[in-house]
């Protein structure tokens, strides 16, 4: 089949990797791509938040099935214009994307289907959030309640950074939250309606500093599976949070197809949703992409056309991403900065996805803040991580920089 994926980051390379090597798969084109998905897929430039330009490409190249890598278009409603044109679509309606779109939704949901999750407050103004921090002990989460690159949640540690967080935020809506103790893992199911398979499992590192330090990224490396997320809890966790969470989307009339990435607490008393993603996550998917075996192809095309699907073998192998980063992030990032060696790094069973880069002339060059995404299989996890700093210390990329404790606890853990 004809494959049509929209994105232009490491997701959407790691993506386009593995949906180049599925049997089904005759021909894939990516939207806009980016140096290193056209490795795998004719690049077409296109804004994929515009339902009609989706549409006519989609036509234009008889496509099989569209894959929405990225939260933005879902919200947007990609998905929903293009299944109205008779093209299967990997992504979740506009509707069904809220759960992603509004934290505050995702809350209420939570307190309406008894799904557990931290105590929260949803508000409108900076003001009111302020006001509202009285009702809460620090450490205390502020979330901006609306798409933020996985960059717009603040755990504050104490009363003066809450309200920091807030005055930064400026006046809209915002979800204040009671941080909750306990160690976090990511679980990524496949959900058709109310049809929930589990698909894989990681753990990222969100801080920019090593020992989890310093201001929330997008994501510093990921690794998978997460063997803190046992199969007990694994099972728990798709009982009392995503199965119910089908069921309710279902209910509402916006049932859920595509891709359900739950961000867990395993607190003392089991998992707790932190929040929902209706997408792979960025650096997770780089991790999970190297172990998912079959046609992943076909699976994601029974699941876009309501077919019977199973959940996809996995190989025992354990994977580590590390993300190269530009200097200045997660601020302002320098870009502009060359980028070498990737061919000679990537060795030894890693792959090196492009996460922000770009062509200048007959030179790579840093084109975002997350540049790059190295990611080694490794017959266990600290197999996977010597090969991935291995690649890593042999990229050429001056303005570059990057955490060297990923997967630490883990590590720690295993002696």
């Amino acid at each position: 089949m004809n494959i049509l994926l929209l994105g232009s980051g490491g997701r959407e390379d790691a993506l386009a990797w593995r949906l180049n090597q599925s049997p089904s798969c005759d021909r894939l084109i990516a939207a806009p791509g980016n140096p290193g998905i056209e490795r795998w897929a004719e690049c077409h430039a296109l804004d994929p938040c515009d339902p009609a330009a989706l549409v006519a490409l989609a036509k234009a190249h008889a496509i099989d099935l569209i894959v929405v890598g990225p939260e933005a278009p879902l919200v947007a409603g990609v998905a929903d214009a293009a299944r109205a044109a008779g093209i299967a679509t990997f992504g979740p309606s506009a509707a069904a994307a809220m759960l992603e779109g509004s934290k505050g939704f995702t809350k209420d949901l939570c307190a309406r289907a008894g799904i557990p999750t931290a105590a929260y407050v949803r508000v409108k103004t900076a003001a009111a959030a302020l006001a509202a921090l009285d009702d809460f002990s620090v450490p205390v989460v502020i979330k901006a309640d609306g798409l933020a690159a996985g960059k717009g949640v603040t755990v504050a540690m104490t009363r003066a950074e809450a309200e920091a967080a807030i005055c930064a935020a400026g006046d809209g809506p915002m979800v204040i939250e009671a941080f909750l103790e306990g160690e976090e893992a990511s679980l990524f199911a496949l959900v058709d309606g109310t049809r929930c398979v589990v698909l894989a499992s990681a753990q990222d590192h969100k801080r920019v500093g090593e020992g989890d330090t310093g201001p929330n990224t997008g994501g510093m490396g990921a690794y998978s599976p997460a063997p803190v997320l046992t199969p007990a809890l694994e099972a728990q966790a798709m009982r009392e949070i995503v199965e119910p969470t089908a069921r309710a989307m279902a209910k509402a009339g916006t049932p859920f197809s595509g891709i359900l990435f739950a961000g867990l607490m395993l607190t003392s008393d089991g998992p707790s949703l932190i929040e929902y993603n209706v997408r792979f996550g960025d650096p997770e998917c780089e991790a999970i992409m190297p172990r998912i075996e079959g046609d992943f192809a076909d699976l994601l095309h029974a699941v876009a056309t309501g077919a019977d699907f199973a959940a996809p073998s996995l190989s025992p192998k354990h994977s580590m991403t590390v993300i190269v980063a530009a200097s200045g992030y997660p601020g302002t990032p320098r870009k502009g900065g060359t980028i070498a060696a990737l061919d000679t790094a990537a060795t030894d069973g890693t792959i090196i996805f492009h996460a922000g880069t770009a062509r200048d002339g007959d030179r790579l060059v840093a084109s975002g803040g997350r540049v790059l995404a190295v990611t080694a299989l490794g017959e266990n996890l600290r197999d996977a991580a010597t090969r991935a700093y291995r690649a890593v210390d042999a990229i050429d990329f001056a303005d570059g920089f990057h955490r060297r404790d990923i997967g630490w606890r883990e590590l720690e853990r295993q002696g």
